[in-house]
């Protein structure tokens, strides 16, 4: 489970295990192209050399397929390409994370790499591409989690399905452009230009893997969604990605060059270097970099370490994301915005205190946890008007979610909305499996991953696989596949859904009954309203 602040929660095997079989019963008339002989293996040619991958149940899949070069040698600057090998290279293992925390395997600078699964190579197929970016915030994750397994939306869908890794934490997002000089000038979002740089991968190769370059639809979950908003305003991506749909992740605002350089200062310290010693940040092994990086930041209201994340540099990202207002060089991207009901119980619930709270204890738990500086004691008095039968603990959770969970997205969709010509649905996961688990820990953060993907059965998965969950994943995969190919996420087996507008604020509730209602949690979001929103670690 991956947390708001980057940390992961994901099991260790989980995340070494390799995506296996397809999940789900594709299409019978869906055209495959060319079929395998048995044993045979899919090959394909990219610019910098041919590859071999393997077949899964009709989807040739390729992984670790380089889009850049090593970037040891080029730390904190912007990527170049990879390099050129000779004889056909070997796709069929993911290739490394970025270096982090966790249990992410293996690690290494050398970490841009990318997977596609697709149903056909070089059949002129024009299929939607979905480009998918990883959670773990801005600091932990990679592509290769089962849950992102794309083979079921592969057979499906008939659609292109890629994932990727990039550049994280201090290695992607550490701002040195005051102390380094030009050469470090994009420091702080080379992370995002690593993105930028598989987008465009993904452009030049679309034919050879069967997909349309003037169709693809970037998606993510937490850090993923909050990595595309960014996206969204930088100049180097424009063109690159038609449509957007973000889950529970959204980038507001962006650190400003002081106190991001306040940051960097307070890591060189950290690691025992002399002031503005950028030369020896070039010198230090990972390991070094990655334990300076647990410094308590200051700037920040939170106990935590050093925030890393986008920077507003006036080069790669010129404007805050979504602040003062949408990014006008996407206002023609459709887009969904979408949150789970129950966000904090994926982070807060696991400390058994908090399903124990006390009205007398909540205030102070609370001023804590909601990262709004709203006075404690006023939220409670408002949600237990609102919501009499609730106990202190799922006040606790209730509010913490909208405090520090949900309110970027509101304040993303309505952006939007005030957009002219923008148009933008938004949805919310109430649907949990009814077992103790769920009933505990409800619709928490991450919980449509695997609804979205198909991938209920995948290890990690925490809906269930009975036909309960896999309804309500063929809902919402359904819905992705729809907005990946129309631009529109209506489809046949869902109540209309309506974009999102002012004031009636119409939004998905995504549920066993999945329905369009008009602001929902209407009071919830006026009272955290009472206050400006700043994006966590961007002050």
């Amino acid at each position: 489970m991956q947390s708001e602040d980057g940390s992961s929660r994901v099991d260790a095997g989980r995340r070494r295990l390799l995506a296996s079989g397809a999940l789900g019963v594709g299409l019978a008339a869906m055209p495959w192209g060319r079929s395998l002989a048995s044993g045979e293996a899919p090959l394909a040619t990219t610019r910098s050399g041919r590859i071999r991958g393997f077949d899964d149940g009709g989807c040739r899949v390729f992984r670790g397929i380089p889009y850049g070069a090593d970037t040891a040698s080029r730390r904190f600057r912007p990527p170049v390409r990879e390099l050129a090998w000779t004889g056909v290279r070997d796709a069929t293992a993911f290739g490394a994370a970025c270096p982090q925390r966790g249990s992410e395997a293996p690690q290494d600078e050398d970490c841009l790499f990318l997977n596609v699964t697709t149903p056909a190579l070089r059949d002129g197929g024009k299929r939607p591409i979905l480009f998918y970016i990883h959670g773990g915030g801005f600091n932990n994750g990679s592509g290769s989690d089962p849950l992102y397994d794309g083979v079921h939306l592969c057979r499906h869908g008939d659609v292109v399905v890629v994932t990727v890794n990039h550049r994280l934490n201090a290695f992607g997002y550490l701002y040195l452009g005051h102390l380094g000089g030009e050469a470090f000038a994009s420091s702080g979002n080379v992370g995002q230009l690593d993105l930028v740089q598989a987008l465009e991968w993904v452009r030049e190769h679309a034919a050879e893997f069967g997909g349309d370059a003037g169709n693809v639809t970037v998606f993510g979950q937490s850090g993923g969604g909050a990595k595309i908003a960014t996206l969204m305003a930088m100049p180097a991506a424009r063109g690159l990605f038609h449509r957007a749909w973000t889950m529970s992740g959204q980038q507001v605002t962006a650190a400003g060059p002081r106190a991001a350089t306040q940051r960097a200062e307070r890591l060189i310290e950290a690691v025992g270097l002399a002031a503005g010693d950028v030369q020896g940040l070039l010198a230090l092994p990972p390991e070094r970099l990655l334990d300076a990086s647990k410094v308590k930041d200051f700037s920040r209201v939170e106990d935590s370490s050093l925030y890393f994340g986008p920077v507003m540099d006036s080069g790669s990202l010129p404007v805050h994301p979504f602040w003062p207002e949408a990014p006008g060089q996407s206002a023609s991207i459709p887009m969904v915005i979408g949150n789970t009901r129950d966000e904090t119980r994926a982070f807060l619930g696991n400390d058994p205190a908090n399903f124990e709270l006390t009205w007398e204890a909540l205030p102070a738990r609370l001023e804590a946890q909601q990262f709004v500086d709203l006075d404690a004691a006023t939220v409670v008095a408002e949600y237990r008007r609102l919501y009499p039968r609730y106990s202190p603990s799922e006040v606790f959770f209730a509010a913490t979610t909208a405090g520090r969970s949900w309110r970027g997205a509101v304040e993303e969709a309505e952006a939007r909305a005030r957009q002219p010509g923008a148009k933008t649905w938004a949805y919310q996961l109430d649907w949990y499996p009814d077992t103790d688990e769920g009933r505990r820990f409800r619709a928490f953060h991450t919980l449509d991953i695997p609804l979205v993907f198909g991938n209920t059965g995948q290890p990690g998965s925490r809906t269930g696989d009975d036909a309960d969950a896999r309804r309500m994943a063929s809902t919402m995969r359904d819905a992705l596949l729809a907005f990946a190919r129309t631009g529109d996420p209506n489809h046949p087996a869902l109540a209309r859904w309506h974009p999102y507008t002012l004031p009636a604020r119409q939004t998905m509730v995504f549920d066993r009954e999945s329905r369009t209602v008009d602001d929902p949690r209407g009071a919830e979001r006026a009272l955290y309203q009472r206050v400006p929103f700043v994006q966590r670690g961007t002050q």
